[in-house]
């Protein structure tokens, strides 16, 4: 088992920009599809982001597609989540994952390897 660490986290105004960062192992990370989550308080685990293995495919839930681009270097073994023109309704901690299949499916049941997370807060 790898867990990745997430981090760039942080307070931030509405409108405003971040950038998340999920280093693992590079052994585990080159080889499979991974995911970026997110959990507000009181809510359930959503899935934000996928990205496949070379990054040649790219998967975004709705409420975050135009203004979140991940992205992935295999060199240096990270994952990245830019976030652009946050919104409030963006505060959670967010979550970097691997998916066990592998076909940039959004269940998370169906991802392990969890980091313990990087908190996001947008204020209005």
């Amino acid at each position: 088992q790898v867990q990745p660490v997430e981090s760039g986290g942080g307070l931030v105004q509405a409108g405003g920009s971040l950038t998340l960062s999920c280093a693992a192992s590079g052994r585990t990370f080159s080889s499979y599809t991974m995911g970026w989550f997110r959990q507000a308080p009181g809510k359930e685990r959503e899935f934000v982001a996928g990205i496949t293995r070379s990054g040649g495919n790219t998967y975004y839930s709705d409420s975050v597609k135009g203004r979140f681009t991940i992205s992935r270097d295999n060199v240096k073994n990270t994952m990245y989540l830019q976030m652009n023109s946050l919104k409030p309704e963006d505060t959670a901690v967010y979550y970097c994952a691997r998916d066990t299949i592998g076909n940039g499916q959004r269940n998370s049941a169906f991802y392990d390897n969890w980091g313990q997370g990087t908190q996001v807060t947008v204020s209005s």
